[in-house]
């Protein structure tokens, strides 16, 4: 006959219970975040981001107007080159094939006060097998309406080149487009006094004049709604002097009294 087994106390029942559990409430019991740290947290990552956001939009519209200025005067640089680079070969009249220096109405530019044109003759024209013509070279620089102008004031920097100087005809030039959005264009001429705004040497003026100074007022180009427009009053005109070191040479030989 098997023994009877004790009915187990109900304190000690009580207290193996409050032991076993002991670890699993002070599992349930450990401390989380409250709802008032979390906003601290939220307020101050949404505040990172706004001033992380500024910086990157401030250097993206940087670098949008730095492309735009960079694109807007990489063509003025080149028309500059290439107008300095003709001067400082330009030939006086009589010289081989160079017939005249003329600043004013020339060509078929527009002809206004302060749109002037430049014309004369210079050795930068380039050798080819395929050109039959030497380095002189007859250029024009002038104003002309672009074909689609619109009715605006907005003209076109236009270098026009005659190579063939020895036709019997009268040759249609060679136009090549420099600059777009120029408003005027000017020329003045230091005669060794004082700056003049014409300069003809078929109507009496004699050889080439020290330096030629070159005018450009371009427009405000359009930029994107995003950026700040550039007002007319903005701009400066971009100016360039060039020397002209090359003086026509006479046959005329001097006498001194008494001498023959």
């Amino acid at each position: 006959m098997l023994p009877l087994r004790a009915h187990p106390s109900p304190l000690l029942d009580t207290a193996l219970v409050a032991r076993a559990g002991a670890p699993r409430s002070r599992q349930f019991h450990r401390r989380a975040f409250t709802l008032l740290e979390v906003l601290v947290a939220v307020a101050i990552f949404a505040i990172v981001l706004a001033a992380i956001n500024t910086v990157f939009y401030s250097a993206l519209r940087l670098r949008q107007k730095t492309v735009a200025a960079l694109q807007e005067s990489l063509p003025v640089h080149q028309a500059l080159n290439l107008l300095r680079r003709d001067l400082q070969g330009a030939l006086p009249p009589g010289q081989g094939l160079a017939a005249s220096f003329r600043v004013g109405a020339v060509g078929t530019g527009l002809v206004l006060a302060q749109n002037m044109g430049l014309e004369f003759f210079t050795s930068t024209g380039a050798l080819t097998d395929t050109a039959p013509w030497g380095e002189v070279q007859k250029v024009t620089y002038q104003l002309l309406e672009p074909l689609n102008s619109g009715g605006t004031n907005r003209l076109d920097l236009v270098r026009s080149v005659t190579r063939n100087l020895l036709s019997t005809v009268a040759e249609e030039p060679l136009d090549q487009w420099l600059l777009s959005n120029v408003q005027t264009l000017e020329f003045a001429c230091f005669d060794g006094t004082e700056w003049r705004d014409t300069w003809d040497t078929t109507l009496g003026d004699t050889g080439l004049p020290q330096a030629v100074l070159v005018r450009i007022l371009t427009a405000p180009q359009a930029l994107p709604d995003h950026l700040s427009p550039v007002l007319p009053g903005d701009l400066a005109p971009i100016e360039l002097i060039v020397p002209l070191l090359i003086q026509a040479r006479t046959n005329q030989t001097e006498t001194t009294q008494g001498q023959p």
